[in-house]
């Protein structure tokens, strides 16, 4: 089977993050808040920076794994009720690995009973707090996936292999992004201290795992099915971030000579004018016009459809909606700049970045 397989390097089918869209939108939300909501906001901006790093730690050890794996960042998983924002799903030929990415500050020790502490230094003091169980979040997130998995299937039969081997292909592993941390787990139950890695450890776990395992082998096509399976499942939902600080939000209000700040700001702050409309006499404000109107954004969408279509791929394939966003919000000039914006990786650069870059720089001014 070895040599009718040509996948031999790591590729990322899904590679951009919703984090990324958001921290965006709270940069730009931030000048526009009193004094209490920047305080506010700042934490948070600062967190959202943290995660991302972090799984920027992990994709780097993936993409430089050297294996045949298609990798999935950031999968949002909703059925009923329940839903699930997975890290990253990493398919490889026997398993796929469900990745909870932690970036924490301090140090961390699991106990015996299996509980999360953290330990921090606070100038010449330690600091010890719980924090949930990774362990147990992870878990939740693998019987979304299978419960989803079991309900698609077209029969009881197929339902019935579907539950009972689930566990058998799908494996848990939290991975400590932050180089810093030092992981005490001395007196962990071997279960628990199974799953959790830090990330220069997880190319090595990956491997050592796909080793140890009895499963046979899936070809290029069965794998690339597999994690094309995983891909349709993600819901690709479309969040508001501003609404927590709705009462933090300002605005000018001019009465007579005297100006009042209120609360207000664009939905996503990222709305974008083209030059006709500038100066044109029916042209709409940034605050009236929504980013769907914009010529820039129907052109990218309608480039995307005619490339989905010739290459028999899903739209999202070429880039989602965030990153349809995200090429308007950073307007990139080169290729340069497309590679700096969540989702572009080399190759998807090279194979869309000219008639991107193309399409972009009709609109800007």
């Amino acid at each position: 089977m070895g040599l009718l397989n040509r996948l031999k390097e790591p590729v990322f089918l899904k590679e951009s993050s919703d984090a990324e869209v958001q921290l965006y939108t709270l940069k730009a939300l931030e000048p526009r808040l009193n004094k209490e909501g920047q305080a506010l906001i700042k934490q948070d901006i600062q967190c959202l920076e943290y995660g991302i790093a972090g799984e920027k730690n992990i994709a780097y050890e993936l993409r430089n794994s050297h294996m045949p794996m298609y990798i999935l960042h950031d999968i949002y998983l909703e059925s009923g009720d329940l839903t699930a924002q997975i890290d990253y799903l990493v398919i490889t030929r026997k398993l796929c690995f469900v990745i909870e990415c932690k970036n924490l500050y301090g140090n961390i020790e699991i106990n015996s009973a299996g509980d999360f502490i953290r330990e921090m230094e606070i100038g010449r003091y330690k600091q010890k707090e719980g924090i949930y169980s990774p362990i147990t979040q992870n878990q939740r997130h693998l019987e979304l996936m299978k419960k989803i998995k079991v309900e698609n299937k077209s029969n009881i039969l197929s339902k019935f292999m579907c539950e009972r081997y689930f566990d058998c292909f799908n494996k848990s592993v939290i991975v400590l992004a932050n180089p810093k941390t030092v992981l005490k787990a001395k007196y962990a139950k071997k279960e628990i201290k199974d799953k959790v890695i830090r990330s220069d450890q997880l190319v090595k776990y990956i491997k050592d795992m796909n080793e140890r395992s009895k499963e046979t082998a899936n070809s290029d096509k069965a794998l690339m099915s597999w994690a094309q399976s995983y891909l349709k499942l993600h819901k690709d939902v479309r969040k508001d971030y501003t609404e927590k600080y709705e009462k933090y939000k300002l605005k000018e209000e001019i009465e007579g000579d005297t100006i009042h700040i209120i609360p207000m700001i664009e939905e996503a702050a990222i709305s974008v004018m083209s030059e006709d409309n500038i100066n044109g006499m029916e042209e709409k404000t940034m605050e009236e016009k929504t980013i769907e109107e914009t010529a820039i954004y129907k052109e990218l969408r309608e480039y995307r459809l005619n490339k989905s279509r010739e290459e028999m791929v899903k739209p999202y394939f070429i880039y989602n909606n965030n990153q349809l966003v995200d090429l308007i919000s950073r307007m990139p000039r080169d290729k340069g700049e497309l590679k700096k914006i969540a989702g572009f990786g080399e190759v998807k650069v090279e194979k869309y970045g000219d008639d991107i870059i193309g399409i972009v720089g009709k609109y800007v001014v």
